[in-house]
C-alpha cells in the first residue's frame, strides 16, 4: 500500500485490516481508471479522501459489469449480476460482513457519512439499464437514466465534502454536477459505446443534424468525418457547457476545504470539452483528453488554495 494511502487511512481513522484493504482496492481503481478525479481528490483534506475513493471504486466495480468490452456474456447474465450486487449491498449497508473488498469499503463509508441508500439502489438500477436499452430518444429520456448514474453521486458526495448551507440548497447545482460530467464522458466516449452497442447521445439531437446510429458507425469505421456529425457534437457540446454553468455555483456552497477540489474536477472536465472542439469534433476514433500540462496548471493552484483553506479551518 503507498504510503499516501496509508496517511489517508490514518486520518479518517480507518484501523481495521480488512477495511483498510478495501479502501485500498478503491484508491487503486481510482487512481487507475480516473486520473481526472483522482488528482482533484489530492486536494481534499486527507480524512475525506478514502470516503471518495470509496464511492468511486463501487461506481467502477457496478460500471464494470456491463461495460467491459471483453465481457461478452449475454445481457441477462451481467443483469442478474447486477442484481446480486445489490442485494450483497444492502446486506453490507444493513451491517452485515461484506465479501468484497469494494462493498467492505463504500458500506463503511455510507455508515460513516449517513448516506441515503436509496442513491445506492437508483444507481444500480440505471446500470441495470444498461443491460436492456441502447439508446435514448431525447434528453428527458436520458435525463432518467442519467439520474442513477450520474445525478446521485453528486448527491452522494455532498456529506463527504459538507456544505456551509443547508443541504438541500446545494443538492441541485451537486446533482447537475454530476451530469455534466457524464455527458462530457458520453461525448468523448462516443466511439467506445458505439462498439459496445450503445448510443447515448440523444437521438432525436442526432436526427436534427441528419446524424443517425448508422452514419456514426460508419464514420467509426471508415475513419472518416462527417459535417452532419460536426454540427451535432458542436451542439451537444453547446449543451454540455449549460449544464456546467447550471452546476457552478454549487462549488461556492461547499464548505472551504472541499472547493478546490471540486473547482479543479470542474475545470478540467470542463476542459475536456475544449478538447474536442479543438479536434474539430474529429473524436470517434480517438479519446481526447486535457494534457498533463494543462492539469498541472490547474491543480497547482488548487493546492495552494486548498492548503490556505485548511490553514483557516
Amino acid at each position: 500500500m503507498p504510503n499516501a494511502a496509508r496517511a489517508e487511512l490514518a486520518a479518517a481513522g480507518i484501523t481495521d485490516p480488512a477495511l483498510r484493504a478495501g479502501y485500498a482496492v478503491c484508491r487503486a481503481l481510482n487512481a487507475h481508471h480516473g486520473r481526472t478525479y483522482f488528482l482533484a481528490t489530492r486536494l481534499l483534506p486527507a480524512a475525506r479522501r478514502p470516503a471518495v475513493h470509496a464511492l468511486y471504486g463501487f461506481a467502477r466495480y457496478a460500471d464494470e459489469i456491463v461495460d467491459d468490452l471483453g465481457d461478452t456474456r449475454p445481457a441477462a447474465e451481467k443483469a442478474a449480476e447486477l442484481d446480486a450486487l445489490g442485494l450483497r449491498l444492502q446486506r453490507a449497508l444493513a451491517g452485515a460482513p461484506a465479501e468484497h473488498p469494494v462493498l467492505a469499503a463504500v458500506a463503511d463509508t455510507a455508515r460513516r457519512y449517513a448516506l441515503d441508500p436509496a442513491h445506492f439502489a437508483d444507481f444500480l438500477a440505471s446500470m441495470r439499464m444498461d443491460t436492456e436499452i441502447t439508446e435514448y430518444a431525447t434528453f428527458d429520456e436520458l435525463g432518467r437514466y442519467m439520474h442513477g448514474s450520474a445525478a446521485v453521486i453528486g448527491l452522494l458526495m455532498l456529506p463527504v465534502l459538507g456544505t456551509t448551507v443547508p443541504r438541500e440548497e446545494a443538492e441541485e447545482p451537486a446533482a447537475a454536477l454530476g451530469v455534466a460530467f457524464q455527458l462530457t464522458n458520453f461525448l468523448r466516449d462516443v466511439g467506445e459505446d458505439l462498439d459496445r452497442g450503445r448510443v447515448y447521445l440523444p437521438t432525436e439531437e442526432l436526427a436534427a443534424f441528419g446524424v443517425d446510429r448508422e452514419l456514426l458507425a460508419s464514420c467509426r469505421r471508415t475513419r472518416t468525418q462527417d459535417p452532419r456529425v460536426r454540427g451535432a457534437l458542436a451542439h451537444l457540446v453547446a449543451h454540455t457547457r449549460a449544464v456546467y454553468r447550471r452546476a457552478a455555483p454549487g462549488i461556492g456552497m461547499l464548505e472551504p476545504v472541499s472547493r478546490a477540489c471540486v473547482a479543479c474536477a470542474f475545470t478540467l472536465y470542463r476542459g475536456i470539452l475544449d478538447e474536442i472542439a479543438a479536434t474539430d469534433y474529429d473524436i470517434l476514433n480517438r479519446r481526447v483528453s486535457v494534457p498533463r500540462r494543462t492539469r498541472i496548471a490547474v491543480a497547482v493552484p488548487g493546492l495552494v488554495r486548498a492548503l490556505a483553506a485548511r490553514i483557516r479551518a
